[in-house]
């Protein structure tokens, strides 16, 4: 079986959705599933047998994301689609438009995965405009996209919630994307230390993401200035790019914390983040519109314990004995969690325990498993 994917983003673009694009794409050939898949050119990227690129041209005010040329595009993934069994839309941009205008054409069905929480993002990047206004066209917007499916994916139960209460009539299937095995392979703690100047005693917390308004980093500086007062030694290392950074710079260095917070930039996934993960003492996370959070599993894997806002996406991966504590939407009640546990090296290294051991449950093959049953499934329902 074949499987066309289109996105509107895609590696060498770090994020979440090209992430798990890959994640994905690497896991099914074991199930019985090739793929093709139509993303825009960035700059020379050659064609190959299973990612066809396309021409696009840079995004007003966001220079990390390309727009293909709709026209080029809708032209190649109409010829892709002519070859595959199954289309599946990873965006809802242009990718959306071409998948469905190719799918009518050729009578093959389509699905498409829920990956970005867009009533909660629009109102970071369009702010001339009320942020009420903005949140309603959204829904509108996800609501009429999805009904134009013959599924959506969504990577959490929270996801599939909000889409309901949008009106939403499509079948809604949770399915999260899963670890590929590089993940659990050990980061070194003591290199990543060495090759940054953090003393082996210095309690080291990690964040690891786009760094963008919609993270709510500027929460975490603010939690970091309140453990400062009790512990001045604490580090807060930030790995990540994107819009926010200057701004959080300057919150930084308004906050006193030049000594206390460190931004890395992007850090290479098979090589430098596992050893980020494998020297952080903890993991935090406070974004309140995450999908799934799948950088919480990635640290877990590694061992790192987890202090995070249960809040959407990551409300599926917080629980009891997961390695993790989840906390209440308020600085305060952060701080004094990540000073209890900065103290508490017991209580951390059980918690790495139960992180690694559950993590196992998100092994990519497991969920490539899973959606490889949905594309057979969705076939054989077109074909009656």
């Amino acid at each position: 079986m074949r499987v066309l994917m289109i996105s509107d983003v895609y590696f060498p673009r770090i994020n979440g959705v090209s992430t798990s694009i890959e994640t994905f794409r690497a896991s099914l050939p074991e199930q019985g599933i090739d793929t093709i898949l139509v993303a825009p050119r960035y700059c020379a990227e050659p064609d190959t047998p299973d990612i066809r690129r396309v021409s696009s041209r840079t995004v007003f005010q966001d220079p990390e994301d390309r727009l293909a040329h709709y026209r080029a595009l809708r032209a190649v993934v109409l010829e892709a689609a002519a070859e595959c069994d199954l289309i599946h839309i990873q965006t809802p941009f242009a990718a959306h438009y071409s998948g469905l205008y190719a799918s009518r054409r050729l009578g093959k069905p389509v699905l498409a995965t829920y990956h970005t929480l867009f009533e909660e993002y629009l109102q970071h990047y369009v702010t001339f405009l009320p942020a009420s206004w903005l949140r309603g066209l959204a829904r509108r917007f996800s609501r009429s996209q999805c009904n134009e499916l013959d599924g959506v994916i969504v990577p959490s139960t929270a996801m599939a919630d909000r889409l309901r209460s949008y009106g939403v009539a499509t079948p809604l299937i949770v399915l999260p994307t899963g670890l590929p095995d590089t993940v659990f392979r050990p980061g070194n703690r003591d290199r990543f230390r060495s090759r940054h100047g953090i003393p082996e005693e210095q309690p080291m917390a990690l964040f690891v993401g786009r760094v963008a308004h919609e993270k709510n980093i500027s929460f975490l500086l603010d939690a970091a200035a309140i453990a400062k007062r009790t512990r001045s030694d604490l580090l807060l290392v930030v790995a990540g790019e994107g819009p926010a950074r200057a701004d959080l710079e300057r919150q930084t260095r308004e906050l006193g914390l030049e000594r206390n917070v460190r931004f890395l930039g992007y850090l290479d996934r098979r090589s430098e983040l596992p050893d980020a993960y494998a020297a952080a003492d903890l993991f935090t996370f406070v974004s309140r519109t995450e999908t799934q959070g799948l950088v919480l599993l990635e640290a877990m894997a590694q061992g790192c314990p987890v202090l995070a806002l249960s809040i959407m996406g990551t409300a599926d991966i917080l629980g009891p004995n997961r390695g993790c504590r989840s906390v209440l939407d308020d600085t305060e009640d952060f701080a004094r969690n990540w000073l209890e546990l900065i103290s508490d090296p017991a209580s951390l290294c059980q918690l790495g325990d139960e992180a690694r051991a559950y993590s196992e449950n998100w092994r990519a093959d497991t969920m490539a498993r899973k959606l490889a049953q949905l594309y057979r499934e969705t076939v054989r329902q077109s074909s009656r």
